[in-house]
């Protein structure tokens, strides 16, 4: 596409859709079913990469439990999140995946994942429906920003290989992503774009990430890498609210990272901004109880050292027995009752959040309030938000993807009805 002046920018007098992930290819497709066409344009090489990058290890679509025990995942933007669910939930997407001719089953957790568990046919699937559909896709355009309107058209300036460019037209849905794998393309560069314009947003945050823990360096050296499993952590939030997950994590070079560690990540990362750390509690035999605990390790040991009693009354051995020595003062490893305790309730200390570009999502972005119903920004009519750039967060589980494709099948409705208006 040749550069042309922002006198004289190209114009669509369909819409335009920035980022190909999840939320902007299902805001093209609403906009192409109601025979608006549609450009996409995506800074990378390719779309869907962090998609492509998220099915790797087993592409979570969604997730069959209950609907309200479903929108609570949401935390405090259930209420945001809920009226886009309505429009698009769990069911939907499933029955919407199965049009492309891809068959999915629910796992033992519950998760909802294609049968092959890979993403790539999906996708493939998907753009050839859209390109079917007459949608075009414009990649290698990263978007720099706007540039004035024009008689109720959005300028829209691109940087290219080819130098920048501008294009324009009356319905933009900015599907942006967050601020997390900036290599696959979500930087959060958006941010002071739309701030300049008087959109309000909220800072990004880490979101289903790990945490750092001051690991002394012979643990690091022998346990980085493996998995702790069933276990429990408790956490109090900065409201005083306690919270049990059970699960299991990951030791990493830096702390402790996994899907337990996610699913609390939320409270974690709000204490850590508040006091400046985090101290949760890790329960090493979550099928006992206290007492129960407290009357094995009470049993006299004879001549075995402490490491073959826990091993031999609670089955506590490898990392499990290593985390406690890790924490523990000598004393205390030999003190029945307070080593006791720490195995129901041993405290690890979070210091830190693991930065951005390295967890699989981000709190933060486009605040709701900033939207109407639509999800149109109301300081920039024509203009529409979708995905993780919207300020909301979730557990993975499939609730991530679930989200995004809902607001980019509202926000690609709201265009078309702006355009049709």
């Amino acid at each position: 596409m040749p550069a042309v002046s922002s006198a004289h920018p190209a114009r669509h007098h369909g819409a335009i859709v920035i980022g190909g992930g999840p939320a902007g290819l299902m805001a093209a497709e609403m906009l192409a079913a109601q025979g608006i066409s549609v450009n996409i344009y995506d800074a990378m090489p390719s779309v869907g990469r962090k998609f492509l990058m998220a099915g790797k290890g087993g592409m979570n679509i969604t997730h069959s439990e209950a609907a309200d025990a479903f929108l609570r995942r949401y935390g405090t933007r259930a209420d945001r999140i809920g009226p886009l669910l309505d429009i698009f939930d769990a069911d939907k997407l499933r029955a919407w995946v199965h049009a492309l001719g891809i068959d999915t089953f629910v796992g033992s957790s519950g998760r909802v994942f294609p049968t092959d568990m890979k993403a790539a046919p999906l996708l493939r699937a998907w753009l050839h429906r859209l390109r079917e559909s007459g949608v075009r896709l414009h990649v290698r355009h990263r978007w720099i920003g706007f540039s004035e309107s024009v008689d109720g058209w959005h300028v829209l300036r691109f940087a290219t290989r080819d130098g920048e460019i501008e294009v324009a037209a009356r319905a933009v849905v900015l599907a942006l992503g967050g601020g997390s794998w900036a290599r696959l393309g979500s930087d959060g560069a958006w941010m002071p774009m739309l701030a300049a314009r008087g959109v309000d947003v909220a800072p990004l945050r880490p979101a289903n990430c790990g945490f750092d823990i001051e690991w002394s360096e012979v643990f690091r050296s022998q346990h980085a890498g493996e998995p702790v499993k069933s276990v429990a952590i408790g956490v109090t939030t900065v409201d005083g609210e306690t919270l049990h997950r059970q699960g299991e994590f990951v030791i990493s070079e830096s702390g402790i990272e996994g899907s337990l560690v996610y699913a609390l990540s939320a409270p974690i990362r709000d204490l850590i901004d508040t006091n400046g750390f985090a101290t949760i509690t890790l329960d090493l035999a979550p099928g006992r109880s206290a007492e129960d605990v407290a009357a094995e390790i009470g049993r006299p040991r004879g001549s075995r050292s402490v490491s073959s009693h826990l091993q031999s009354r609670l089955g506590i051995t490898g990392v499990k027995a290593r985390i406690l020595r890790e924490i523990l003062t000598k004393e205390a490893m030999h003190d029945p009752v307070a080593l006791a305790a720490a195995i129901k309730a041993l405290p690890l200390r979070l210091v830190r959040a693991r930065p951005i570009d390295e967890v699989i999502s981000t709190a933060g972005g486009v605040r709701f309030e900033a939207m109407d119903a639509r999800l149109m920004l109301t300081a920039m009519p024509g203009v529409f938000c979708a995905g993780e750039m919207l300020d909301w967060e979730a557990p993975t589980g499939g609730y991530l993807l679930t989200a995004c494709f809902a607001s980019g099948r509202v926000a690609g409705l709201g265009a078309a009805e702006y355009l049709q208006a």
